[in-house]
């Protein structure tokens, strides 16, 4: 789900680039290591309703809310785009997307279909990309090794693919991440072209 368009979108729209990808797929470290390579590229925190795992930190992995203060930032209108995924709202702060646009950064979105399908409605220029993982075979080896989630999750996660696979076609571009590191430069090199052509 989407807000209204904004008046921004010409000025920042190259600069907004959105990657989905089926959970476990790869998308959260290409994000890091995006970031690390390129000093004037920033993550878009995401907030969400789902519990933190792990040694996740509020503020830097997720904003975490409840879902009453979720709501809260809808009917605020701060939200830039939601979507709920697996029983838990995810969404964009619209104030901290502008703040780090107007400071001249390349915005990163981790986002699932939906999300990445609202910001380019709003953002015609903004360069979605989708994530592939080589297999579903593969995809729930990795799966597995993240320890996250019990079967039943897993199984449900891959469940979600053709719905993934099917909204993917919508995306500008798709990348299979078979190796982390050329997927990185792959990546990389396809933002840049875009921004070189938007200019």
């Amino acid at each position: 789900m989407s807000e209204k368009k904004t008046d921004k979108n010409a000025l920042t729209g190259c600069r907004l680039v959105a990657l989905s990808a089926p959970s476990g797929a790869g998308k959260s470290t290409i994000c890091h290591y995006l970031i690390e390579r390129n000093p004037d590229f920033r993550l878009s925190i995401s907030a969400t309703t789902r519990l933190p795992r792990g040694n996740e930190v509020d503020g830097k992995d997720y904003f975490f809310l409840s879902l009453e203060e979720f709501q809260k930032k809808i009917q605020s209108k701060d939200i830039l785009e939601y979507e709920e995924i697996h029983g838990n709202y995810y969404g964009t702060f619209k104030s901290t997307v502008f703040d780090m646009l107007e400071t001249g950064y390349t915005v990163l979105f981790d986002v699932g279909v939906f999300g990445a399908l609202s910001i380019k409605e709003q953002f015609p220029e903004a360069l979605l990309i989708f994530i592939k993982p080589p297999s579903i075979s593969e995809l729930r080896k990795r799966l597995k090794k993240r320890k996250t989630e019990d079967s039943a999750k897993i199984e449900y996660r891959l469940s979600r693919l053709p719905l993934e696979y099917s909204k993917a076609e919508l995306f500008d571009v798709q990348v299979v991440n078979d190796d982390l590191f050329r997927t990185v430069e792959e990546i990389e090199q396809i933002i840049f072209a875009h921004q070189k052509t938007e200019k």
